[in-house]
């Protein structure tokens, strides 16, 4: 029931007025039946936009730290992402990383679509980084479609750090459904996984005309703020030098 309210009483249409958005392909949305829709990550109101545009639902896969804040603050925020349709998934790997899987592949088997970011985060300069590969491993296991998806405009109208978003128009694009019957039984192969995960960043790199950077999001941004404080990058690296003796 939230989902419906804000979705076409209060968030949706409140979008449609800041944003104006152009929406094209949304026909290669099936209308029925299970698929993921793969999408680059540009800004905070990715989440809300492109699920404002779709007919049917779309669940996400969010961060956990949505869900956690404390006090009301973030009981508030966690029932607004929970309201939104999205659930929580943990993004520090290993074990997190397979239940992130899981949560997805529960949300196919219900025969629902399912949005992801296959950067794993938000681009901190605007260009496509290398996708992760659990978009491919959730494709292979449930047998689904992907749809890829490119937003276009938000990192210029909320780039990281801007509380609130620039009234401007934005394009959100959907490209034909790629289907990836031919590696069935390959979801535990990496070089299998591998190459699902990159025909799919290409596509969404095809609809969004970024600059592609072959390196994880995270790493990215690791190595910026590195740059931006090479002091503390020395600090932290440089070697102890022992005491001098007395």
């Amino acid at each position: 029931m939230l989902y419906q309210v804000l979705k076409y009483v209060l968030l949706g249409p409140l979008l449609r007025l800041v944003f104006r958005p152009r929406v094209e392909g949304l026909g290669h949305l099936p209308e029925e039946g299970a698929a993921i829709i793969a999408g680059n990550h540009l800004s905070f109101a990715d989440h809300f936009v492109m699920p404002a545009i779709v007919p049917r639902r779309v669940t996400f896969l969010a961060k956990s730290e949505y869900f956690t804040g404390p006090g009301l603050k973030g009981r508030l925020t966690a029932a607004f992402f929970r309201g939104v349709g999205q659930i929580p998934v943990d993004r520090s790997g290993g074990r997190a990383s397979r239940a992130a899987i899981a949560s997805g592949l529960a949300v196919l088997r219900k025969g629902r679509l399912l949005g992801i970011y296959p950067e794993g985060t938000r681009s901190h300069d605007g260009r496509l980084y290398k996708g992760r590969t659990g978009v491919a491993a959730m494709a292979l296991r449930a047998g689904v479609p992907v749809i890829p998806c490119a937003v276009i405009g938000t990192f210029e109208a909320q780039p990281t750090g801007r509380r609130l978003p620039r009234a401007m128009p934005i394009t959100i694009r959907f490209g034909e459904p790629l289907d990836f019957s031919r590696y069935a039984g390959l979801a535990d192969e990496r070089i299998a996984l591998r190459a699902v995960t990159d025909q799919i960043m290409y596509a969404i790199l095809q609809l969004s005309g970024q600059e592609y950077v072959d390196l994880y999001a995270t790493d990215a941004k690791s190595r910026a703020q590195e740059a931006a404080h090479p002091r503390v990058r020395r600090r932290r690296t440089a070697p102890r030098t022992p005491p001098e003796a007395p």
